[in-house]
């Protein structure tokens, strides 16, 4: 059931980002088919659509095979997109390593697919190793029914943050230290990524996964009865022929980690480089969820890696969403119009004249005025944890220094943000 709140006079249900990622559980969102519209193939369970197993699209995988000339075996799987199906597999070479298998779909190679390879590389190559960003271990080319797929190999990681709140938390906030030590851990990993002249460019809290426990000396069978036995679904036809070549004989329900052993203690890591960047290669746009985008980007202004800053700064009051309950901006039918209305109320600076003109012609017939006075983001951060039901584990002065470091990083002048080597230096991250 959505949770609700009222502000600037509008009651807003609570919703996340929803973007299907590497690492996460994802849902299908497909209205459901009339008779006349029934799909030719349909399985019990909800997981990537079906009519994506075709020539050029998704390879069909069976449990228990062996992928890479018999290297990696098939154990469960993590997750699904619209460009790649994502699997546990135990390395066979290293009898206790367990990673992430990423098969991407045989299409013409996508520009995500080789933005993400890109920044996975350079960071594979980089001594020592950055502790916050995932790790790719292994590429290699998979042939099937329906094509030729390139495969990423991953380090394991566990469940992002929404979904071990939904796990762990249910109905609660995070707790305090923890949640500053996950803003801390993930300015660590942004920092060292700018540092190599790396954009992220799709910051949000689905694109952070804890990392997995130590599994030395953990056996095939403990380790999947930690994922939870997988769920399969038989694929049939609705007109009751045969499958035709390329389609699973059954399809796998992602584990929900719902006996996984997490812990506090476990770090985080940054996940998802497919709108990755470097300084020399800058889209003219990004794909971030809107709700996180930065301004320039919505101005379709000139973008660097402090696009990042602005996501993180949004991404720091998720995590404190999960103290305060709520995002900084509306997420319920948002529009750029509304959502830029919206960050001139939050932002610690005024809207860049170059971007006034854009702005006029936006906001024609889009949207309603704000309505009445509104809080600035320090007594909104104030008003929402204070006044809420649960018990707050932070003092005002906590409060009001988060609403500092949130400030320095919502700004709409890219150049005035402060940077993630900056944020950190804060001592509030070590008390």
């Amino acid at each position: 059931m959505a949770i609700s709140w009222v502000v600037s006079r509008r009651t807003i249900p609570l919703r996340g980002i929803s973007r299907p990622c590497i690492f996460s559980k994802s849902i299908s969102t497909h209205p459901q088919k009339t008779q006349i519209d029934q799909p030719l193939y349909i399985s019990p369970v909800d997981a990537e659509p079906l009519h994506r197993y075709r020539q050029g699209s998704y390879h069909p995988v069976t449990l228990g095979e062996c992928l890479n000339a018999g290297r990696y075996k098939v154990l469960h799987k993590l997750g699904w997109g619209g460009y790649s199906t994502v699997w546990v597999a135990r390395d066979q070479r290293l009898d206790d390593t367990y990673v992430a298998v990423k098969i991407s779909v045989a299409e013409m190679y996508h520009i995500g697919q080789k933005r993400e390879l890109e920044t996975l590389k350079k960071l594979k190559f980089r001594h020592p190793r950055l502790k916050h960003t995932v790790h790719l271990l292994d590429t290699f080319t998979l042939k099937g029914p329906n094509g030729s797929h390139n495969c990423l190999v991953y380090e394991l990681l566990g469940p992002n943050i929404p979904d071990t709140i939904d796990a762990q938390f249910p109905g609660r906030r995070l707790p305090g230290k923890l949640a500053k030590r996950i803003a801390k851990q993930s300015l660590i990993g942004l920092d060292g990524l700018h540092q190599m002249k790396i954009a992220h460019g799709d910051l949000h809290t689905r694109n952070l996964a804890f990392t997995m426990p130590y599994m030395d000396n953990t056996t095939e069978r403990q380790f999947t009865e930690m994922l939870g036995k997988p769920e399969i679904g038989h694929v049939r036809r609705s007109d009751g022929k045969d499958l035709a070549p390329g389609i699973p004989r059954y399809i796998v329900r992602p584990t929900s980690y719902c006996i996984y052993s997490w812990n506090s203690a476990q770090s985080i890591k940054i996940i998802d480089f497919g709108e990755s960047f470097s300084d020399t290669t800058a889209p003219r746009t990004l794909h971030t969820p809107l709700i996180v985008r930065a301004p320039e980007v919505i101005f379709q202004d000139d973008i660097d890696y402090r696009v990042d800053l602005w996501s993180i700064g949004c991404m720091v009051w998720q995590l404190f969403e999960l103290f305060v309950g709520q995002l900084p901006f509306d997420t319920f039918l948002i529009t750029p119009p509304i959502l830029i209305d919206q960050m001139r109320e939050m932002a610690s600076d005024d809207l860049p004249e170059r971007w006034h003109k854009t702005w006029e012609t936006m906001k024609v017939g889009d949207g309603e005025p704000t309505e009445g006075p509104v809080p600035n983001l320090q007594e909104w951060l104030e008003e929402l944890y204070f006044n809420s039901a649960q018990s707050p584990d932070l003092t005002r002065e906590d409060i009001a220094r988060l609403g500092r470091i949130i400030g320095s990083l919502l700004l709409f002048e890219p150049s005035a943000r402060a940077s993630a080597k900056q944020v950190l230096d804060d001592p509030w991250f070590d008390e």
